[in-house]
């Protein structure tokens, strides 16, 4: 069964089945580090469970706003037009905390947080904090990921190191 594990101190991502590793990946999770409450701007750790797939079938590079897709395609010009915006490119793997009080239901919810893996444009750095709680990656590695996933795939967000 595949799963897949984010490491904040790393700033990686592993997919594995059966305990190998399928694939790993720079990310950039939050700069305010690790942190469950609504509103903290922190990437929530502990199990998780991919909830939904969104963007199948987009180009890389096409601009998600409340997880739709505008019809826009992130350049140079478009970053101009909207600066300090926070792109949500590509895919989107919506996340649901599977720890009742620790990351699932009240001020806690990672889902209601809106808390997702998705791209980013490439001029972000990757390997270091630097979201608003999301796990950013690279957009052709997204779609590697994406494609390999179904909903419901187990995430395990670590404060340490990858095992």
């Amino acid at each position: 069964m595949k799963r897949i594990l984010v490491s904040l101190a790393d700033q990686r991502l592993q997919l594995r089945e059966d305990g190998q590793v399928l694939s790993e990946h720079a990310v950039s999770t939050a700069r305010n580090g690790a942190g469950e409450r609504n509103g903290s701007h922190c990437t929530p750790r502990g199990e998780h469970v991919v909830r939904a797939r969104i963007g199948e079938g987009q180009p890389l590079n096409a601009v998600f706003v409340r997880r739709r897709p505008t019809g826009e395609i992130y350049d140079a010009a478009l970053a101009q037009r909207f600066p300090g915006r926070d792109w949500i490119l590509t895919r989107i793997l919506w996340l649901c905390g599977r720890e009742p009080g620790f990351n699932r239901f009240g001020d806690v919810d990672t889902m209601r947080r809106y808390i997702y893996i998705h791209g980013t444009p490439d001029s972000v750095a990757l390997g270091r904090p630097g979201s608003i709680g999301c796990i950013r990656m690279r957009n052709a590695d997204l779609v590697q990921l994406f494609d390999a996933v179904p909903a419901g795939t187990s995430v395990t967000i670590l404060e340490g190191p990858l095992p």
